[in-house]
């Protein structure tokens, strides 16, 4: 990761990325740190100008932790085409891959979709093969089969991995910018 974040929300990162395939037992011993009036603990001295997508953060937070349920309160709290996408990995992390489609469909044409394509088509190659531009639909797809098909875990691993951290750097930008 590019970005240098505060020292709480490194440790989260590096502790829980890359994110697996299958579902997480929820880590409990997170939520101290990600306790939603601890915005402040969490991001340090890092001024959050922005507390929505700061918000957003602790869902990606929740999400790489193993607790869908947080998660999905805050995302689906914020209808935003941010709050979309993560509903979207959220829902296809629990493995409802079509409630994971409708909230891309909501997140719509996002600005990280040019940094996921390109890591898609060096990490997942012919999987991608053909396609001009992300398709988050396609992907969704991918997950669902990575689930049972053990050849295509690492792919699926490293480009949510990567979708994750493109996601939460551009909340975390917006958040403090």
């Amino acid at each position: 990761m590019k970005e240098s974040y505060p020292p709480n929300i490194q440790r989260l990162i590096g502790r829980f990325l890359p994110m697996p395939v299958e579902f997480l037992t929820p880590d409990e011993s997170v939520r101290e740190i990600l306790d939603a009036a601890m915005l402040e603990r969490l991001f340090g001295k890092t001024v959050v100008r922005d507390r929505t997508s700061a918000r957003l953060c602790v869902a990606g937070l929740w999400l790489i932790a193993g607790h869908l349920d947080e998660c999905h309160s805050i995302a689906q709290a914020i209808e935003t085409p941010d709050g979309s996408y993560w509903h979207a990995i959220m829902h296809r992390r629990e493995g409802d891959y079509s409630n994971s489609k409708y909230w891309y469909r909501r997140a719509g044409d996002h600005p990280i979709f040019p940094k996921i394509f390109e890591v898609s088509k060096k990490i997942g190659g012919f999987h991608f093969a053909g396609i001009q531009n992300w398709d988050p639909f396609r992907f969704v797809d991918f997950c669902e089969r990575a689930a049972k098909e053990k050849s295509l875990r690492q792919a699926c691993i490293e480009i949510q991995t990567a979708e994750w951290e493109k996601l939460f750097q551009h909340c975390y930008t917006k958040a403090t910018a």
